[in-house]
């Protein structure tokens, strides 16, 4: 690991938004990049410090495994109040964390996020996954 960056902030906006439903927010700012589905959000792209940065929602002990398996790269969501920040972690994007890893978490985050969405809502979302496929 060092100071690789494996994906840049298009290609993860790019990424974010083939998922069903996603679309870009700018509630803090141009300068952040908000991935939302239904007004919730899921992903956050940004850079602090000239350094880019990913934000993702999930669970706490998903949040663990990756802050356990990545602890110089990926910490609690720094920006988050402390009541959410077991449930978000940044990922420093130079670190050499492999693409493919980055996208799960991506794809975590998406699929924690709906699955908090009333039964109708995650059912329409994945309705029309399975129909785009």
């Amino acid at each position: 690991m060092g100071s690789d960056i494996c994906i840049t902030n298009d290609e993860l906006i790019k990424y974010c938004l083939t998922k069903n439903g996603a679309y870009k927010d700018y509630p803090f700012g141009a300068e952040v990049t908000v991935i939302k589905v239904k007004k919730r959000i899921f992903a956050q792209i940004f850079s602090l410090s000239g350094e880019p940065m990913l934000t993702f929602n999930g669970d706490i002990p998903t949040g663990e495994f990756y802050r356990g398996l990545y602890p110089e790269y990926v910490t609690r969501g720094y920006h988050c109040p402390p009541v959410q920040q077991p449930y978000f972690n940044t990922v420093k994007l130079r670190s050499g964390i492999p693409k493919e890893e980055i996208f799960r978490m991506i794809d975590g985050s998406y699929t924690y996020v709906v699955s908090k969405m009333p039964k109708n809502q995650q059912e329409s979302l994945l309705k029309n996954k399975g129909q785009e496929e």
